[in-house]
């Protein structure tokens, strides 16, 4: 990498490359690498090891504890590194490490293909994909993770290796799920599906005040949904919105949302035909740049009646969003990817957004209240959900089993924890300080 590929302080366009989504992240690094290839990511690497400086990843920016920026350490840019390659005869997609999911989504649609994405255009390919990968495709053809055929990554000792179920089959596995731990993935290799380009979006608002047997009924259809449907619901400022969205053919999910009039009489009710290129940006304007925000995360195998009273207890400033999961996802072995909790039933996040500096403790503490009222029903955690939980929220995520073999991997390709600016797996023998807050 030459010199014009760093950027420092004082630099034109410094500020926005340490820029992340969210707004409360206002850290400094001393370089910034901006990367265009894979030999960009190797020197960086080696330079930041030489210099004995603590390395960020920066793709999408989505870490809403802001991993990516390390004060006064090196971030390593994947963002000019967004190419998408699709050959839609093989159906499959190679996606270089700084795409974000916009960009795939945009390549394989021509063709009515897609692969699992999350549901914000401008995340991260990367993040999304190493920590599972949920969206509106996955109860149809798994997690984002599941879809992978093979992936290009840099070691921390510099190595670029390639990694699939034939070559390095147990770094593999641990990329498929356990986050940024094992090192900086340059691109990934995608399976394709036959998805079509329309989707609908079914919506009903009811009071919160008298929303409990409505969620509950709401909870018992998605139970029995066809996996084109991922049922959602979202509790915030006293509405309770219950709904699915439906991805195929809209006259199909018109028929499904029929069973949604057992719900009762909403005081709005939404049915929305769209492409699946817009279902993927709608909520974009809503995870913007310009906010300050906090969340917590659980799993829960089932929606019992108290989580239900609990979330509709809920404080209407944080938003609960709840996703159902199942179908391909418990489909696929435990023990195939590091993956967790595949049995969980629905994702839960209780998200806090503002603007003003002096709200940061107050919003934060509420947004934590609401989430503990959900805690005794929680059964794990989504590592891509988690902050500043730390090591408890790293137990959280992983089975026992699995975190120690993630250990072991981890001692194998990155035992001095260069990589720890993630939900971090330490090796057995660190002694550097890692995880969120350093």
């Amino acid at each position: 990498m030459t010199d014009a590929g760093f950027l420092r302080p004082g630099d034109d366009g410094y500020d926005e490359a340490r820029q992340v989504w969210n707004a409360m992240v206002d850290r400094r690094p001393a370089l910034i690498a901006r990367c265009h290839d894979v030999h960009d990511v190797v020197a960086a690497v080696a330079m930041a090891r030489r210099e004995g400086l603590e390395i960020g990843v920066r793709c999408g920016g989505h870490s809403v504890v802001g991993l990516a920026v390390p004060e006064g350490g090196l971030m390593i840019d994947l963002t000019p590194m967004g190419e998408v390659r699709v050959d839609p005869d093989r159906r499959r997609a190679w996606v270089q490490g700084g795409a974000l999911l916009g960009a795939l989504d945009a390549a394989t649609q021509p063709y009515g293909l897609a692969t699992t994405a999350g549901n914000v255009s401008h995340t991260g390919v990367g993040g999304l994909t190493l920590g599972g990968g949920m969206g509106w495709l996955a109860r149809e053809h798994g997690l984002t993770c599941d879809n992978v055929v093979s992936i290009q990554l840099v070691t921390a000792c510099g190595d670029v290796v390639r990694a699939s179920t034939e070559e390095n089959p147990e770094l593999f596995w641990g990329l498929r799920g356990g986050g940024g731990n094992f090192g900086i993935v340059t691109e990934f290799e995608f399976r394709l599906h036959d998805t079509g380009t329309r989707a609908l979006s079914v919506e009903l608002d009811f009071p919160v005040a008298d929303a409990e047997s409505a969620m509950a009924r709401w909870r018992d259809l998605s139970a029995a949904a066809p996996r084109r449907a991922t049922y959602a619901a979202t509790v915030f400022g006293g509405i309770a919105t219950l709904g699915f969205v439906w991805v195929g053919d809209p006259e199909e999910g018109r028929e499904h949302a029929r069973g949604l009039e057992l719900l009762g009489r909403p005081l709005q009710r939404r049915v929305v035909e769209l492409s699946y290129l817009d279902l993927q940006r709608r909520e974009d304007s809503i995870e913007g740049h310009a906010l300050r925000r906090y969340w917590k995360g659980h799993y829960f195998r089932d929606l019992s009646d108290g989580a239900v009273e609990a979330l509709l207890a809920h404080d209407p400033s944080v938003a609960a969003s709840v996703q159902a999961y199942g179908g391909a996802i418990a489909e696929v072995p435990d023990d195939a990817t590091a993956f967790s909790h595949r049995q969980t039933a629905f994702e839960y996040v209780g998200a806090a957004r503002w603007t003003d500096p002096a709200e940061d403790a107050i919003r934060i503490a509420t947004a934590r209240e609401s989430a503990a009222r959900l805690e005794p029903f929680a059964s794990g955690a989504y590592v891509n959900a988690l902050g500043d939980d730390g090591a408890a929220g790293v137990r959280r995520a992983y089975s026992a089993p699995k975190l120690a073999r993630l250990t072991a991997l981890k001692d194998a390709v990155d035992p001095d924890n260069v990589f720890h600016l993630n939900q971090n797996i330490a090796p057995s023998g660190a002694s550097r300080a890692s995880g969120p807050g350093h």
